[in-house]
């Protein structure tokens, strides 16, 4: 048993954390305790956040030789009795559980973190497990905002720490594949590359004050960086996704993977000098704050990533709902349900594209046994550009102001690319009963970026939502150390 209790540990964290939390003090986790991982040592693992995806984390991890799970983090212990099940039947003991992650932390036994928790802790968990020592498997997005993002993969980089982000698209052979097909040149100059989330959300309903926290959950722990707020909405868990303190909305969630093979066929190592984002949240009135409906427009000067969320009902668009499409003078490849098609510029389909591909938890092994970063499908850095993306379209959308519905609109200057993606959402929300001439949309602030210091032009007011307030001791920290 951990022989401090849960306030002796919270006053320990304070006195040593006090000065990290400002980004200038010794880091509280000793990387030096932690045992060196060889090429044939099995790979101990901690699980944090064992719902959902976090399942998957643990049967992927309990089923490869080289990887025991011998730890699960959860702040609500109702999910520990079917973790402890699922980890004992595949590896004939069960794991230790708890419900903070610093009383894991610093056990020396513990060689990677695999961290499935909402999207507001993405960041904080790495750096604290990046501190004491540990590679990580980190979910989609990387981080919350940018520039804690950008302080991932810096305290990776300082200590030397493997971090594989949860973009699993990139370990796909067809994917690979037909990404390299496009950076070859063979599809001709490629100028637009589409992404698309078309994925159905419902209502999640409406409260009419503060809901009742379960008695198994930690709320205090649930909310770590966030601000100190009740509970606003029917369920505690899965429905952060669309409250901004705590998700990104669906260009953030489901979104991320197709932002990522976006910017990867494009070839796209930074962020975008521009930024534009619209939508609203429509069909349906509830607590829900991110729309369910976003076109992003993110501009590269020599080409432009569009992005798409519909989360009602929708037709496919050349046949991928959850998908990409790359448009080349030679013709167009669609990306959607891990398969990969070539078409010329007729319609006509010419190739499939495959490839073996591996596991990306597996990948992320490897990388651990090689201690080589470059071994990576998804290294943190990549998981920082492709998270950057999505923040960057909803800080747009977040500064903008509600406009009619109007085909005559001058928003997008002369990109006819912009104006038809306007006009398929307008038919889609038409066809799904929203009666335009009385709704409105929110028209994003058209944003400036200097990918190379990620910062927004002239803009203090976006400049702000780059980053958060944070909560102590929950604090990202400022400086790497």
């Amino acid at each position: 048993m951990f022989p401090f209790t849960r306030r002796e540990v919270l006053q320990q964290w304070l006195a040593a954390g006090a000065g990290l939390s400002l980004g200038g003090a010794t880091p509280l986790f000793a990387a030096a305790r932690v045992k060196k991982v060889g090429a044939n040592d099995r790979i101990n693992v901690a699980v944090m956040g064992i719902r959902g995806r976090g399942r998957s984390h643990i049967s992927a991890f309990c089923g490869m030789k080289e990887t025991q799970v011998v730890a699960l983090c959860d702040v609500d212990t109702r999910e520990f009795a079917r973790g402890i099940k699922s980890v004992e039947q595949r590896q004939g003991k069960p794991p230790r559980c708890e419900q903070d992650i610093r009383r894991l932390l610093d056990d020396k036994n513990i060689d990677a973190i695999s961290i499935a928790t909402p999207n507001h802790w993405h960041s904080l968990a790495t750096i604290w497990a990046i501190q004491a020592g540990k590679d990580v498997y980190v979910e989609k997005p990387s981080s919350h905002n940018v520039s804690e993002g950008r302080r991932t993969v810096e305290f990776a980089r300082k200590h030397g720490r493997i971090v594989q982000h949860g973009t699993q698209g990139r370990s796909s052979g067809g994917i690979q594949a037909a990404i390299d097909y496009i950076r070859s040149g063979k599809l001709g100059k490629v100028t637009i590359a589409r992404a698309l989330c078309y994925k159905r959300r419902g209502s999640i309903g409406k409260v009419n004050g503060p809901q009742p926290i379960p008695p198994e959950v930690d709320y205090n722990l649930w909310l770590g960086p966030a601000p100190k707020k009740p509970l606003t909405r029917k369920r505690l868990h899965y429905d952060w996704h669309w409250f901004w303190d705590y998700g990104n909305g669906d260009i953030g969630n489901q979104g991320v993977h197709q932002m990522d093979i976006a910017r990867w066929g494009l070839g796209k190592e930074t962020l975008p000098t521009r930024a534009l984002s619209l939508g609203g949240r429509f069909g349906y009135v509830d607590d829900g704050e991110t729309p369910n409906t976003q076109i992003a427009f993110l501009d590269y000067g020599d080409s432009q990533l569009i992005f798409e969320v519909r989360g009602l009902n929708t037709d496919a668009l050349l046949g991928a709902k959850i998908g990409n499409i790359f448009y080349g003078t030679e013709g167009y490849i669609v990306i959607a349900r891990g398969r990969a098609a070539l078409f010329d510029r007729r319609g006509n389909k010419v190739q499939d594209f495959t490839g073996s591909g591996e596991s990306h938890f597996a990948n992320f092994v490897r990388a651990v046994q090689s201690r080589n970063r470059d071994d990576l499908n998804a290294d943190i850095v990549h998981g920082h550009l492709s998270s950057g993306l999505c923040h960057l379209a909803n800080i747009s959308y977040r500064l903008g102001t509600l406009v009619p519905f109007n085909r005559q609109t001058k928003a997008f200057g002369d990109d006819k690319e912009a104006y038809e993606t306007l006009e398929r959402m307008e038919e889609h929300l038409s066809a799904n009963g929203i009666k335009l001439e009385e709704t409105k949309y929110r028209l994003g602030r058209k944003l400036r970026f200097n990918p190379g210091e990620e910062k927004f032009v002239g803009d203090s007011e976006a400049d702000q939502l780059l980053t958060r307030n944070y909560r102590a001791p929950f604090v990202v920290p400022e400086k790497v150390s």
